[in-house]
């Protein structure tokens, strides 16, 4: 089996447990684990592209995307495990909170945060 690089990521979907991490390597997989995404929704979208360049993704369901601070932080419990995580992917966070707490996850495996132009923005002017 070859190695892929990890990458995590926070999102909201059809269907699928929240708090809980589904470990996906095809796309058939997204669909048949988490559905389709729900209006307004960034994470599968984000999910297809990485699966689409053969990253292994650890896709965790949220119940709004951005806003669930408790799903983004038992995530980030369950990552301390994780071996190697080279990026963390959270759509639509603007939290400081939420972003202050991914930062010892990202630090530990020296991993991308991945997140949009607005994200950045509302992080910057939320100081």
């Amino acid at each position: 089996m070859e190695l892929r690089p990890t990458m995590a990521l926070f999102g909201e979907a059809e269907k699928g447990q929240f708090r809980k991490a589904y470990v996906l390597r095809e796309l058939p997989q997204l669909v048949d684990t988490l559905g389709n995404p729900p209006e307004e929704s960034q994470g599968i979208h984000f999910a297809v592209q990485a699966l689409l360049y053969r990253r292994e993704l650890i896709y965790f369901r949220v119940e709004e995307e951005g806003f669930s601070e408790d799903d983004y932080l038992f995530g980030f419990k369950q990552l301390e495990s994780v071996k190697k995580l080279h990026a963390l992917c959270m759509p639509k966070v603007g939290s400081i909170e939420i972003l202050e707490a991914s930062r010892p996850i990202c630090e530990k495996h020296k991993s991308l945060l991945l997140m949009s132009q607005k994200d950045l923005y509302d992080y910057l002017t939320a100081r």
